[in-house]
């Protein structure tokens, strides 16, 4: 990122819960990003918990995007589920439809669309689910933005397809060399520590590049911040995040209208 352009996004995945069981405190969460990823009932959410957490992000000013994933309330949607490419299609269209309709009933409709764990992390490894991942959100509504990791499959094929695109990097997450994220499976996959993720997270915006566990810099666009709701120090580093790239003269504002 250059000197004029010192802005950014960041986002959270939020509404987590399903039925009376929560996840994260993403009340709080909403008073430090821009933008929040709402799930859509298949790898958590419901429409009650959906609808309140549009309601929420509209009172605090946060702008809302779908965050469609695999049909898999018990793994968290972490597990691949083998689909067709068409199969692919239609969950993440009908999961898009799903957000689209209780964001509105709201009064606050999604504005972009990023798919959710093993799903998300297929965009940017696997062609062919990036691909149908792109056609779903082109179908459905091409003036959604699709939020989308760096480097990977989906920032090509979404760019190629003529949607607007944005890129994100994760505060906490490990990178390989080759630009990939850190299986959980792995030690060291998770940063826990808020000031190590900013400072982390400035270097990167700073430098226009994915920062790997080596310390090799891979040039990238960074359009958004990605900073997990569902860990013990989500908070602390959603707010160390923040004040840091503020301290270092980043100004923190939402990739789309929050209106």
């Amino acid at each position: 990122m250059t000197d004029s352009a010192l802005h950014v996004d960041i986002n959270s995945d939020m509404g987590e819960g399903f039925g009376a069981y929560r996840l994260g405190d993403d009340a709080a969460i909403l008073d430090i990003v821009s933008s929040a990823n709402v799930a859509c009932g298949f790898h958590a959410g419901d429409p009650e918990i959906m609808a309140a957490t549009f309601a929420m992000a509209r009172e605090k000013g946060v702008a809302v995007g779908a965050h469609p994933s695999f049909a898999d309330l018990w793994g968290f949607g972490r597990r691949i589920i083998p689909h067709s490419a068409g199969e692919i299609e239609r969950l993440v269209a009908y999961q898009i439809g799903a957000a689209q309709a209780l964001s509105t009933y709201a009064g606050h409709p999604i504005r972009y669309v990023k798919a959710h764990g093993a799903l998300g992390n297929l965009t940017q490894t696997d062609r062919t689910v990036a691909e149908a991942v792109t056609r779903a959100v082109k179908a459905v509504d091409p003036r959604l933005v699709c939020l989308v990791i760096a480097l990977g499959f989906q920032d090509r094929s979404a760019r190629d397809a003529g949607l607007t695109v944005k890129s994100e990097i994760f505060a906490d997450r490990a990178y390989t060399e080759e630009g990939l994220l850190v299986s959980r499976k792995l030690e060291g996959a998770v940063i826990h520590d808020a000031e190590q993720a900013a400072e982390r997270v400035v270097r990167m915006v700073r430098r226009g590049a994915i920062e790997t566990v080596s310390g090799k810099a891979l040039k990238t666009p960074i359009d958004s911040i990605c900073v997990h709701s569902d860990t013990p120090a989500a908070v602390a580093i959603a707010a160390r995040v923040r004040a840091r790239l503020e301290e270092s003269g980043v100004t923190v504002k939402a990739f789309v209208d929050a209106d």
